[in-house]
C-alpha cells in the first residue's frame, strides 16, 4: 500500500514440483519456457514490489537491497507443511530413565472410538510393509535415557512424619516455589557430558550418527541447557506446565521443525544484501518480522518452529480482527476461513483468545497459541450417501484427482456442488483441467453424478428431491457454537467475518443457521494476514501461591521481572521504549480444582472477581474454595506496530453513513456475483432474504433471517437427517467437555472416565459423544428405569441420581445423572432427557475401595442411588447426598468415602419439537438400516463362539441371522452361572458390549443410539455371569467381563483378533485382515486416559518408576498383535494397593491362524530381610498392603496377530 501510488498485489506460485528438477540432490529451478523462473517466492514477491515503487528493473540474479525497506512481516507455513508431510530434521529425545516409550504411549487412547484398525496419532503403517518398516511415526527417531528422578515433596501424606522413611533424597525449591525431592541426582548436571564417561559416549555418539537437534524431557523438569548440539530444546524451558507427555511432545517438534525453518529462514535472507544480519537497533538493517502461532510478530532470528505451526491461519485472525471488529459498535467477530480441504474457525472481541495446549497434525503441542477450531470440511471434502445419511467429508478428495468437475475421475465434492447449483463462474477459470491440462471444468460429469445420487436417494427414502443439495454448513455450524455459547457467549450476538476461497458461497447460509445477523468480507480476504501484525513476546514464570490482598505484592514483584525481560526482548529487535505496552496475566483455579483459567488483568486489578466472573459464565457456578495462583505471564507488544488508524475506516462508520436507497422490487435477485477489481474474483452467494452493501472496504450482508424451510413429519429429508445428527451431537460432545472442565478428580478431569449423551422422550438413546463404550448402552436402560418410576412427577430444574445396577449402573462408582429438559414454557411435556455418567474415584465399600479384588456381595462396593433426586426444583440436595455416602461405611470392614467433597464436585460438573423428535426417530430408523444390512450380509453363516475369564468362566455366544429382514437373536445360553466374585456384570454392560460390537462391526459414521439394537432379539439366561441377582458384586464385571463379552461377538465374525481384554492400563490391540499391530492403546469398551506421570506424583504418595512397552509380547502371525505395556510403582509411604486384571491366565486368541498375545502379570517386590526385593507374582486381581519403597509392577497383556505364519508368508 502506498499513499502516493495506491495498492499493488502480487500473487506467486510458492512450490511448483513439476517444474523444478533434481541435480546432484539439489533442488534447481527448471529454465524450461512457462516453468517458475526464480528460487523463493516472497524474494521474488519483495522485488517485483520494489520495481513497481521505485519504477526501476531488478535483477533476479542478485541480492535485494533493503535500503529502501523500513521492515518485511510474513507469515509462513513451512513448519506446519512440515509436521503434516513429516519432513522434519532428524532428532533424538533424551529423557528421565524408565520413560523411553512415554510419548508413543502418550495417553492411552484411541482417537477413533469405533475403529476396529487402531491407528494411534503417533504411528503410520502402509499396506503391504514388512515388520521392520512397521515403525511408529514419531518425531524423534532415537531414545537415550538419562539416570535422575526429581519427586514433588510427598510428607504430606504421612500421618506421622517423625515414622516416615529416611534417606528421600534433598528437599529442593522448586521454580514456582514448591518443595522438590531430588530422589536420583542427574547424572550428567546440567547435560554437560564431560561429567559422566557414560553420559559422554551416549551424547557423542548421537553426534557422530549424524543427530544435530535433541529434545530433553525430564519428570518434573526445572534445569537444562545446550551443551554440544546446533538445536536442543528442553521441555521446561519451553512451557513451564505440568504433564510431561504434553510437555515432551512440544519439546520434540520443536528439536523436530526448527532446523526445518532455520533452513528455510537461511534461504530467505541469502536473497538480500547482507543476509539481513544487521543492527535493527540503529537502523541499519531491515526489520523482518515472523507471525507466531500465537498471533504476535518476532524477530526472524528468533522464529522456532514451535511458535511457527500456526503462523499461517493465525495471519488471518490477526486479518480480521483488525479489519472486522469495531470497538465502538462492539460486536464481537467469529472468523471463518473456508479452503480446500478444512475450515479454520475463531472468535475476536476486544482481545485475542488464546489455548495453551492443542492437538495439530497428530501432535500435542503445549504452547500459547490462538484458539483455532477446524473442521473438516472444505471445498474438496467428498459428498456421499451411507445408510440413508447424506455425508459431507472428513475425506476430501485433494488437488488430485480433485473434485469430480477437474475431469480427473474424481468424487463429488463440495466444490462441485457450488457448480452444480451455479455459484461458480466456469469462464472464470481457465482451461488448465483434464488429462491434457487444457480443457474447461466440466459441468456435466457434475450434473450425471448428482442426478444419479438424487435417483439413488429418492428410490430408498420414497423422497422427491430435485436436486442434490449439500449438509456441510451444520458441520461447520458446531466448533463456532464451541467457540461461543460454550463459553457463555451467546452466538447470535457475533457478525461472521467471511475469508478464504470458498467462504463466501457458504457463509450466508452458516450465518442463518446460526441466527447471526451481520456478514462482512473484506476486500482483501485473502491477505488480512498483512494486516495490523504487531511485534509482541510472551513471557510466563511459575508461581504457586493463594490468591489474596497478601499475595499482590509478590504478585507484582514478579510482573515487573518478566515487564523487563519482554522490553529487553523487544529493544533488541528495534522497537522502541516508548511504544511497548504490557498485558499481565493469572493463571488462577480454585483450590482442589485443575481447572484454570488465563486471567487478564482488569481495570481494578482484582484478579479473583474477573475469576469467578469468567467461571461462573463459561460453567454456570463457582465453588466455595480459595482462589490459587499457578503462573504469572506477561505479554509485551510494541504498540506502534498494531496501530491501524492509518488503514482503512470502520466498516460500522462506513455502514451508518449510506443513503438509504429503495430499490424497486424487479431489481432483486436470488444470487449475484460480486467481484473486487484489481484483485482477482470471490464469489458471495446471496440468498433471497440477503441484502449485500458494497462499502469502501467491506462487502456487509445483512443476513435477514427470514422465513425458514418448513420441515414436515411424514418423510425423512436426509439432508435433514444428517443437520439433525450433527445438531444431537453438538449437545452430546459440549456436555463431556464442561464435564472434564469442571470436575476435580484425576478419574474424570484427567483421565476423562464419564460419558454424555441425550435421549428421545421414550428414554431411548439419540446420540451420545464419543467417550467411554461401557457406558452408552446401559445408560438408555438407567434413563427409562427412571423415567417411569417418575412418570408424571418431573418438574422443569429436577435432576436425578443413580448407579444401581439393576436399574441402569454398570457398577457402583460409575454414577449416572439423568436431566429430563421440558417444552418452553411447560411443567409437564418432555421433549427429550439428557444424562451424564461419570466414574467416582472413592464412592467408599470394602477397606474404603469400591472396587475390592475380594468383594463378593453389593454392599462391599460402596454408596448405592437407587433414584433420588440430586436437585429439586433448582436446590441442590446436598444434605442428602452426604447421607447416603455415609451409608457406605454401616457394613462391616466398610468404610464411607474419604473424599466427599471431590464427589460432590463432581456431581455438580455432571448437570450439564414435533419436528426434532421426528428426527430422533429417524436417527435411531437410520442405525437400524445399517445393522440389518450388515446381518444380512452375514445371513446363511453358523456364528458361534466363547471366551473364557481366568477363573474359568466361560461366555457363550450363539448368533442366528434372518436372512430376510436382517434381524438377529443373539443368545449367550450356555455362560457360566453368577460368579462369588465381582466379575458378574449386569444385564446393561452386556447391552452395551453388543452395541459398540456391532457399531463398529458397520464401519460407518454415524451417532450410536438405540437403533442398533432395533433389529436384535437378545437372550441372556438368568442367574448367570451376564444376569445376576440383585445383591451380586459387580465392580470388576463393568471393567473385565465387558470385555470378553466384546471378544465373543468380534470373535464371531471373525472381524480380528482378540485384543488385551483388560480396561484398566493400556495394552495391545489385536490384528485385522487389513491391518497389523497397535501397542500400549485402550481398546474395545474402554478409551479413558492413563494419568501423566507428574499430575499422578503430586496427587499420590508413589514414584511410577518406569512405563515402557513390553516389545514382542503381541503375538505372531501374518499381522502381528500389538505389544502390552510394563509399568511399575514405588510407594513412597505405606499404602494399601489393588488391583483388578484379566487375561493373567488365558492369552488373547490369535484369528485364522494367528499367535495369541503374551499373558499379563501383577508382581509385588516385597522388601527381603537380608535387603533387597523378593519378586511375588500376585492373582489377576489382588490386594496387598505396601511399606514405603516397596513397589507394584503391572505387565499388561500382548494381543492376538492374524493370519498364520505358513511357509513362505512374511509377517508384518
Amino acid at each position: 500500500m502506498s499513499e502516493t501510488k495506491g495498492d499493488h498485489l502480487v500473487k506467486l506460485l510458492s512450490v511448483d514440483p513439476a517444474k523444478w528438477v533434481n541435480v546432484s540432490n539439489r533442488d534447481v529451478v527448471n529454465s524450461e519456457p512457462g516453468c517458475l523462473s526464480y528460487p523463493d517466492a516472497p524474494c521474488e514477491g519483495v522485488r517485483r514490489v520494489l520495481e513497481w515503487f521505485t519504477g526501476q528493473s531488478i535483477s533476479r540474479d542478485l541480492p535485494i537491497d533493503t535500503s529502501r525497506i523500513e521492515y518485511l512481516r510474513m507469515g509462513t507455513t513451512v513448519a506446519i507443511n512440515a509436521l503434516l508431510e513429516r519432513k522434519g530434521e532428524r532428532c533424538a529425545l533424551l529423557i528421565t530413565k524408565g520413560f523411553k516409550d512415554a510419548l508413543e504411549i502418550g495417553t492411552q487412547t484411541r482417537p477413533f472410538l469405533f475403529q476396529l484398525a487402531i491407528k494411534k496419532a503417533c504411528h503410520r503403517w502402509r499396506l503391504g510393509c514388512s515388520e521392520a518398516d512397521f515403525q511408529p511415526d514419531l518425531l524423534y527417531t532415537k531414545v537415550v535415557e538419562i539416570e535422575e528422578r526429581v519427586t514433588p515433596k510427598w510428607i504430606e501424606f504421612v500421618d506421622k512424619p517423625e515414622l516416615a522413611p529416611d534417606g528421600l533424597g534433598e528437599l529442593v525449591d522448586g521454580v514456582n516455589g514448591s518443595k522438590m525431592r531430588i530422589v536420583e541426582p542427574m547424572s550428567m548436571p546440567m547435560l554437560r557430558h564431560e561429567s559422566d564417561p557414560a553420559a559422554a559416549h551416549d551424547l557423542q555418539a548421537l553426534y557422530t550418527e549424524g543427530y544435530r537437534s535433541i529434545a530433553v524431557v525430564l519428570a518434573h523438569s526445572t534445569l537444562a541447557e545446550q551443551v554440544g548440539f546446533p538445536h536442543i530444546s528442553v521441555s521446561s524451558d519451553l512451557q513451564a506446565m505440568i504433564n510431561m507427555v504434553s510437555r515432551g511432545t512440544s519439546a520434540t517438534a520443536n528439536a523436530y521443525l526448527t532446523p526445518e525453518v532455520r533452513r528455510y529462514l537461511d534461504g530467505f535472507a541469502s536473497g538480500f544484501k547482507g543476509g539481513l544480519q544487521g543492527d535493527v537497533t540503529s537502523g541499519d538493517a531491515c526489520r523482518v518480522s515472523f507471525m507466531q502461532s500465537d498471533g504476535s510478530l518476532c524477530d526472524f532470528r528468533k522464529f522456532s518452529g514451535l511458535k511457527a505451526i500456526l503462523s499461517g491461519p493465525a495471519g488471518g485472525v490477526v486479518g480480521y480482527a483488525c479489519t472486522g471488529y469495531d470497538a465502538a459498535e462492539g460486536s464481537p467477530v467469529v472468523g471463518f476461513d473456508m479452503g480446500g480441504t478444512s475450515t479454520d474457525v475463531s472468535r475476536y472481541g476486544g482481545k485475542y483468545e488464546h489455548v495453551f495446549e492443542t492437538t495439530t497434525a497428530g501432535v500435542t503441542i503445549q504452547t500459547p497459541q490462538l484458539d483455532i477450531n477446524t473442521v473438516a470440511t472444505g471445498g474438496g471434502s467428498i459428498l456421499s450417501y451411507r445408510n440413508g445419511m447424506f455425508v459431507c467429508g472428513p475425506e476430501s478428495a485433494a488437488a488430485h484427482p480433485g473434485p469430480a468437475c477437474y475431469r480427473k475421475g474424481g468424487s463429488l465434492t463440495v466444490t462441485d456442488a457450488n457448480l452444480f447449483l451455479g455459484r461458480l463462474h466456469i469462464d472464470s477459470f481457465p482451461n488448465i483441467f483434464g488429462p491434457t491440462e487444457d480443457m474447461p471444468l466440466d459441468y456435466d460429469v457434475v450434473q450425471d453424478k448428482f442426478e444419479a445420487l438424487t435417483a439413488t436417494i429418492n428410490a430408498e427414502n420414497g423422497s422427491s428431491l430435485a436436486t442434490a443439495e449439500i449438509a456441510s454448513n451444520t458441520a461447520m455450524a458446531r466448533p463456532i457454537r464451541a467457540l461461543t455459547e460454550q463459553r457463555g457467549f451467546r452466538t447470535s450476538a457475533h457478525n461472521l467475518s467471511c475469508f478464504g476461497g470458498a467462504g463466501g458461497q457458504h457463509a450466508n447460509a452458516l450465518a442463518a443457521i446460526l441466527v447471526m445477523h451481520n456478514v462482512l468480507i473484506h476486500k482483501y480476504s485473502s491477505l488480512l494476514s498483512a494486516y495490523g501484525m504487531a511485534l509482541a513476546v510472551d513471557n510466563t514464570k511459575p508461581f504457586s501461591m493463594p490468591y489474596s490482598a497478601d499475595a499482590n505484592a509478590a504478585v507484582s514483584e514478579r510482573f515487573e521481572v518478566l515487564k523487563k525481560k519482554g522490553l529487553d526482548q523487544l529493544v533488541a529487535q528495534g522497537v522502541p521504549a516508548a511504544l511497548v505496552v504490557y498485558e499481565c496475566y493469572l493463571n488462577l483455579r480454585y483450590q482442589g480444582s485443575d481447572t484454570r483459567l488465563m486471567i487478564l488483568q482488569p481495570p481494578d486489578s482484582d484478579f479473583a472477581k474477573a475469576f469467578v466472573d469468567q467461571h461462573c459464565r463459561e460453567f454456570a457456578f463457582v465453588l466455595e474454595s480459595r482462589v490459587n495462583v499457578e503462573n504469572v505471564r506477561v505479554r509485551a507488544i510494541g504498540k506502534g506496530e498494531s496501530d491501524k488508524s492509518h488503514l482503512e475506516s470502520s466498516y460500522y462508520a462506513d455502514l451508518q453513513s449510506l443513503p438509504k436507497i429503495k430499490l424497486a422490487e424487479a431489481s432483486h435477485f436470488a444470487t449475484n456475483d460480486i467481484y473486487f477489481e484489481e484483485v482477482g474474483k470471490f464469489t458471495i452467494l446471496l440468498h433471497p432474504q440477503n441484502t449485500a452493501r458494497i462499502l469502501r472496504h467491506h462487502v456487509h450482508v445483512d443476513v435477514g433471517l427470514g422465513p425458514r424451510k418448513t420441515l414436515d413429519t411424514a418423510t425423512v429429508d436426509p439432508i435433514q437427517l444428517s443437520i439433525f445428527s450433527h445438531r444431537f451431537m453438538g449437545i452430546a460432545e459440549p456436555m463431556g467437555r464442561a464435564l472434564q472442565k469442571t470436575s476435580i478428580s484425576v478419574q474424570m478431569k484427567e483421565r476423562l472416565d464419564f460419558s454424555c449423551a441425550i435421549f428421545g422422550p421414550d428414554s431411548s438413546l439419540v446420540a451420545n459423544a464419543p467417550n467411554v463404550p461401557v457406558n452408552l448402552g446401559s445408560m438408555e436402560y438407567a434413563v427409562r428405569v427412571q423415567a417411569e418410576m417418575h412418570n408424571g412427577k418431573l418438574r422443569p430444574g429436577d435432576i436425578l441420581v443413580s448407579n444401581h445396577p439393576k436399574v441402569g449402573g454398570t457398577h457402583l462408582p460409575d454414577v449416572t445423572v439423568i436431566q429430563p429438559v421440558f417444552a418452553e414454557g411447560s411443567n409437564d411435556e418432555i421433549v427429550f432427557f439428557v444424562a451424564a455418567r461419570g466414574h467416582h474415584g472413592d464412592i467408599g465399600g470394602s477397606e474404603g475401595n469400591s472396587m475390592h479384588p475380594r468383594s463378593t456381595e453389593s454392599w462391599q462396593e460402596g454408596a448405592v442411588f437407587l433414584s433420588p433426586f440430586l436437585v429439586r426444583d433448582g436446590v441442590f440436595y446436598e444434605t442428602g447426598v452426604r447421607e447416603i455416602f455415609a451409608k457406605a461405611g454401616e457394613y462391616p470392614d466398610c468404610m464411607a468415602t474419604r473424599q466427599i467433597n471431590i464427589n460432590l464436585s463432581d456431581l455438580k460438573a455432571q448437570y450439564g419439537k414435533e419436528v426434532v423428535q421426528h428426527y430422533m426417530a429417524a436417527i435411531r430408523t437410520n442405525a437400524e438400516l445399517g445393522v440389518r444390512s450388515f446381518l444380512k450380509s452375514r445371513a446363511g453363516e453358523v456364528l458361534e463362539s466363547e471366551d473364557y475369564l481366568d477363573d474359568g468362566t466361560i461366555i457363550h455366544l450363539k448368533v442366528m441371522i434372518d436372512a430376510e429382514d436382517g434381524s438377529a437373536t443373539f443368545a449367550f445360553t450356555g455362560t457360566s452361572p453368577e460368579s462369588l466374585s465381582n466379575l458378574n456384570a449386569p444385564e446393561s454392560v452386556t447391552r452395551s458390549g453388543l452395541i459398540y460390537s456391532l457399531r463398529t462391526l458397520i464401519g460407518t459414521d454415524m451417532p450410536l443410539n438405540a437403533g442398533v439394537l432395533a433389529p436384535i432379539t437378545l437372550v441372556i439366561p438368568p442367574d448367570t455371569i451376564l444376569s445376576p441377582s440383585v445383591n451380586a458384586a459387580v465392580s470388576a464385571g463393568n471393567t473385565e467381563t465387558s470385555q470378553r463379552v466384546v471378544d465373543v461377538v468380534l470373535k464371531a465374525f471373525e472381524a480380528c483378533a482378540a485384543s488385551q481384554g483388560c480396561m484398566n492400563v493400556c495394552g495391545g490391540a489385536g490384528a485385522g485382515l487389513t491391518w497389523v499391530r497397535q501397542s500400549a492403546v485402550h481398546s474395545n469398551m474402554t478409551n479413558t486416559r492413563i494419568g501423566d506421570v507428574e499430575v499422578a506424583e503430586n496427587r499420590f504418595p508413589l514414584l511410577l518408576r518406569e512405563f515402557s512397552i513390553r516389545r514382542g509380547s503381541g503375538g505372531k502371525g501374518q499381522k502381528a498383535g500389538g505389544d502390552g505395556v510394563h509399568r511399575e510403582c514405588e510407594a513412597r509411604v505405606d499404602i494399601h494397593s489393588a488391583h483388578v486384571g484379566e487375561r493373567r491366565v488365558n492369552k488373547p486368541y490369535g484369528m485364522n491362524g494367528g499367535g495369541p498375545g503374551q499373558r499379563g502379570a501383577t508382581y509385588w517386590m516385597r522388601h527381603a530381610p537380608g535387603g533387597g526385593y523378593r519378586r511375588v507374582k500376585m492373582q489377576p486381581s489382588s490386594a496387598c498392603s505396601m511399606k514405603a519403597g516397596e513397589r507394584l509392577i503391572i505387565h499388561t497383556p500382548g494381543a492376538g496377530a492374524y493370519g498364520s505364519l505358513d511357509e513362505g508368508a512374511s509377517p508384518v
